[in-house]
């Protein structure tokens, strides 16, 4: 298996800038979004756990998850949310490590929104790496390029880890508030860290 490096960050924070960097060195990126998006897909693996756990009106006309409403329902019954990770968590866990373990690169990135509140991945991972940026940097991002008010914004953000908390756990840091040029040179530096650890690893 690959070296295993787990990128996270919160909304609005620059993951995906950070990881199509990465990729540009040819690191394979394993993006836990886009697996999760595959299982409440129609058809997708979560979707009938999801329909015993829910009810049908959590799946729209075309067989998919409603994750509007889903998004709307975890926000205000934080059982539901521990129901909904219950089902997907391990699902999405299970690919990414069977994707980490049929990598032959030195090491892969894993882009992990809730790398730290999910609480099943460091045991795997051998290192963390967070994106870092000032909240209003976060909010003004999110709103600008997601399309999502700033209510929404600041309500994501409530459930999940706060700056100081990432920043603790962390392994490594990136700060993404100077530009893509800054932004490049910190993961250049990270790039060739990794690959001496993976070697090492080896």
């Amino acid at each position: 298996m690959s070296y295993c490096v787990g990128l996270t960050g919160g909304i609005g924070s620059g993951k995906s800038t950070v990881a199509r960097l990465f990729a540009e060195h040819g690191v394979p990126i394993i993006d836990t979004d886009a697996i999760s998006h595959q299982l409440t897909a129609p058809g997708g693996a979560a979707i009938d756990a999801l329909r015993n756990e829910f009810g049908s009106a959590c799946i729209n006309p075309s067989g998919a998850l409603d994750r509007a409403g889903m998004r709307q329902l975890v926000f205000i019954d934080n059982s539901a949310k521990q129901r909904l990770e219950k089902i997907l968590h391990p699902l999405i866990l299970e690919q990414s490590r069977a994707l980490a373990e049929a990598s032959t690169a030195p090491y892969v990135i894993i882009v992990i929104p809730l790398l730290f509140e999910s609480g099943t991945y460091q045991n795997w991972l051998h290192r963390t790496l967070v994106v870092n940026c000032a909240e209003s940097t976060q909010i003004k991002r999110a709103v600008e390029r997601g399309g999502l008010s700033e209510d929404t914004v600041r309500a994501i953000m409530s459930h999940q880890c706060t700056r100081a908390q990432r920043l603790q756990l962390a392994d490594d840091v990136i700060q993404n508030e100077s530009g893509i040029s800054a932004l490049k040179s910190q993961v250049d530096h990270l790039h060739q860290a990794y690959l001496e650890l993976s070697q090492r690893s080896n």
